[in-house]
């Protein structure tokens, strides 16, 4: 990550929804693929990813959509969404919570019979998310450089069908993933999820590292890189 993304300030993050009409999204892209990752790994998934972050994770992969996008109404997201025909709607960014009308989108999704995910960082509250949307909560490791911005607060809002996903740059990472896991009795209240930053561990040495811990996590290959590279966008 450059030095220019690490010293941005909050405004400029944000600076992308600056005068957003109500009733509007600013989406990055919308897009068919293979669900790459989460439990729902290898099926047909519709992607809706909104545009800026407040975070600037060390192995972020998306930088793509912290200014870039497109004002679109609910119902013309909603519309697009919809005419894929895909079953599993993924919402995800950027982060997805720090658009307002985000929340609508989600419980128009699950009243129209879709299976919503919804991926989102932990940095801000998913107490007001559609109880019907399933949570992917990708707690930021300390190898981020965005463990600061938890919202510790989320851990207790998990359900059973939620997902926490843990970004692992190394032994250390792991290890503080663990201590989560344990302290939060996490592997009896949602699936856990592991993957390595792409490119950072080796695929091997993690798998090891879930055996060893005993704990019933689900180790996470991200099978959309696997297929088309780590650069490709809209896959």
């Amino acid at each position: 990550m450059s030095v220019l993304l690490e010293v941005e300030s909050q405004s400029v993050r944000l600076k992308p929804l600056e005068g957003k009409p109500a009733d509007t999204l600013v989406i990055h892209e919308l897009y068919r693929s293979l669900q790459g990752e989460s439990t729902f790994a290898g099926l047909p998934c519709t992607f809706i990813r909104l545009t800026a972050c407040q975070l600037r994770c060390s192995y972020c992969d998306t930088p793509h959509a912290f200014q870039q996008g497109e004002t679109l109404s609910i119902n013309d997201v909603l519309e697009r969404a919809l005419a894929t025909g895909d079953s599993l709607i993924e919402v995800t960014g950027g982060e997805p919570l720090l658009q307002e009308e985000v929340y609508s989108l989600m419980s128009q999704l699950c009243d129209a019979g879709k299976t919503v995910l919804l991926e989102t960082s932990g940095a801000l509250s998913i107490a007001r998310v559609d109880p019907r949307v399933r949570i992917i909560l990708d707690l930021k490791t300390p190898g981020s450089g965005e463990v600061g911005s938890i919202d510790w607060s989320n851990l207790s809002r998990v359900k059973p069908t939620d997902e926490m996903k843990f970004v692992i740059c190394d032994r250390i990472d792991f290890d503080w993933a663990v201590d989560v896991i344990r302290e939060h009795n996490l592997t009896s209240r949602c699936h856990v999820l592991v993957s390595g930053a792409f490119g950072q561990v080796e695929p091997v040495d993690l798998s090891s590292w879930v055996l060893e811990s005993g704990l019933n996590m689900r180790y996470q290959l991200q099978l959309h890189k696997l297929l088309w590279g780590a650069k490709s966008r809209g896959v």
